[in-house]
């Protein structure tokens, strides 16, 4: 894997934004984010307003589009699911694995998250395998535990040359709460230590995710070892996202 433009902005929306809506903020926010010599963006909408995405962003090869999950089987009788195949075949290049919401919600374990992993690879996907702590797990010191299970159920599995990596403290998602620039640096350098540690690219990006706003991304990208931000809510308004795109 050819290193990857930085910094890399991610957004998740999350079970937000229609085909609709998509179309609409697509519009403003080439209004608003012309096209840059350097750093990547990339959207994770709803899997029903990819195409619409597509369509809003034609012309715009900067604005690259993933999906936020897919199933680990490759086809079958799963109602609702989406494979790595389909998603490929519906033009997402990225897809989110492991987030810490689909942990949580889904029960994505550490085995399950690597065979999605395996799918998307296999599909040509490019997967952002997301790690991090809990705030239990954060008080009693168990930090460096989580992110070396998380990571190496992967690493220990597949050739993970095409992976980019994402810190998401799981008590700051959605929380306003923020990892400090030396909370982000520390984890990130936990984190950039397994990837070698397990034979990974070494190069690959690591974003931190976590209450990323306009008001902290300049702070955040400054921290030693942070290539880029996965944002959630703060992506939800083109003038917001953009603002933070127009960082680094």
């Amino acid at each position: 894997m050819s290193e990857i433009d930085k910094p890399f902005f991610a957004a998740n929306w999350k079970m937000h934004l229609g085909p609709a809506e998509t179309s609409e903020f697509v519009r403003r926010f080439r209004e608003l984010h012309p096209p840059r010599e350097r750093g990547r963006v990339v959207f994770f909408p709803p899997t029903l307003s990819v195409a619409a995405f597509r369509t809003a962003a034609e012309g715009r090869p900067d604005l690259e589009v993933g999906v936020q999950d897919v199933h680990q089987d490759a086809a079958g009788a799963h109602t609702g699911s989406v494979s790595a195949v389909m998603a490929a075949q519906a033009g997402a290049v990225w897809a989110l694995a492991g987030h810490s919401e689909r942990r949580r919600e889904f029960g994505d374990g550490d085995g399950l998250v690597t065979a999605k992993v395996s799918r998307l690879l296999e599909a040509g996907v490019r997967p952002i395998l997301c790690v991090g702590e809990t705030l239990e797990e954060r008080e009693n010191g168990r930090l460096d535990e989580v992110l070396a299970r998380q990571i190496g159920a992967v690493l220990d599995a597949v050739d993970a040359a095409e992976l980019v990596y994402a810190y998401e403290p799981v008590w700051a998602i959605g929380t306003g709460r923020t990892a400090s620039p030396d909370d982000a640096a520390n984890a990130h350098g936990i984190v950039r230590r397994e990837i070698e540690a397990h034979g990974g690219f070494a190069a690959a990006p690591i974003l931190y995710g976590g209450s990323v706003k306009p008001a902290n991304i300049e702070e955040l990208l400054a921290a030693p070892g942070v290539d880029g931000v996965l944002v959630g809510g703060a992506s939800l308004e083109p003038d917001s996202f953009a603002a933070i795109c127009a960082a680094g």
